[in-house]
């Protein structure tokens, strides 16, 4: 069988006809997703065509791909690297809905009982910060404790305008309520926040020294930390509301070209071999039970989540936008 050749960012390459193949979207790193992918083509012999996003356009760029393409749907699955964005998706009625059976072992309520989307592999949202300007006992335990005068220009986070950062902030607007949220994204541009480009760039910024502490997701920071790096994880609220844990999340989507092929993925995505993969390179936190967590990073069970209702924060999100744009200057 003829080999597809794997699409970077928004391109599709064409594939022949004869070939019996799956289009998937996803958010997921290009550098955990692609092996993934391979590893299904292997078992099945279905050739994979994926669009990556891009890092500093993650999970906007491909869903606002998908929604242009909601008349003529191209692609058949979405692999999201949050749980957020695939419900734009459901409420637009662009989900086919399909209850996996390799969903069965995923706990309740990090799957939809409608079959509209099923999570796995989490990640959570931590503070990275730099042991060389910032001593033990004075390290932030809290979201709040980064507006303090003392971490004036010493804080960084990506743009709230994509990625993991927008669901983090319309979690907050849902948790505090918009008035304390806003009061702290505003307090955090008077104490001088620094706005990177991306996660990626957040920890990048904490281990050049140039920040204290960056806001960011726990691959990000394990990779930092792995790297030898003189830096420290902090899961914040652990005393309080609790950590914000992002499971990926998988949808089948209505309409697309190769619903068979489709299914076939979504229940590979969703096996206890893609969780442990993901853990092992990825830094995520399996939501199986009986994967084993990498060390250094905790396992889901371990941490206060923040309680969350993914539908909701989805809708505020979309909400909030036009605030956000306002807030970072646009």
């Amino acid at each position: 069988m003829r080999v597809c050749r794997w699409v970077a960012a928004a391109v599709l390459l064409a594939c022949g006809s004869d070939d019996r193949e799956v289009v998937v979207y996803t958010s997921v790193d290009q550098v955990f997703s692609e092996p993934v992918f391979r590893a299904f083509e292997r078992a099945t012999g279905i050739a994979v065509r994926a669009v990556f996003d891009t890092e500093e356009t993650k999970s906007t760029g491909v869903l606002n791909r998908l929604l242009a393409e909601s008349a003529h749907p191209r692609a058949d699955v979405f692999w999201s690297g949050d749980p957020v964005r695939p419900f734009v998706l459901v409420k637009r009625s662009l989900v086919e809905r399909y209850r996996s059976p390799a969903a069965a072992g995923m706990p309740a309520g990090l799957r939809a009982t409608d079959g509209t989307w099923s999570g796995l592999a989490a990640r959570a949202r931590v503070l990275l910060v730099d042991d060389r300007k910032v001593p033990e006992a004075d390290r932030p335990r809290s979201l709040r404790d980064l507006a303090a005068p003392r971490w004036r220009g010493q804080v960084a986070i990506a743009s709230p305008l994509f990625g993991t950062t927008t669901m983090h902030v319309a979690a907050l607007f849902v948790a505090w309520g918009p008035a304390a949220a806003r009061r702290f994204l505003d307090d955090l541009r008077q104490n001088g926040v620094r706005i990177a480009s991306s996660n990626g760039e957040v920890a990048r910024l904490v281990v050049a020294g140039e920040v204290a502490i960056g806001l960011t997701d726990t691959d990000d920071a394990h990779e930092a930390v792995a790297g030898g790096a003189p830096v420290h994880v902090v899961y914040p609220d652990q005393d309080g509301t609790g950590t914000l844990v992002m499971p990926t999340s998988v949808v089948l989507l209505r309409g697309g070209p190769h619903p068979e092929e489709a299914r076939r993925l979504v229940d590979h995505l969703l096996g206890a071999g893609v969780e442990k993969t993901l853990a092992e390179h990825g830094a995520h936190m399996p939501l199986r039970a009986g994967v084993p967590t990498p060390a250094g990073v905790r396992p889901v069970g371990a941490l206060r989540a923040m309680q969350v209702d993914y539908a909701r924060v989805a809708a505020e999100m979309e909400r909030i936008q036009p605030w956000l744009r306002t807030w970072v200057g646009l």
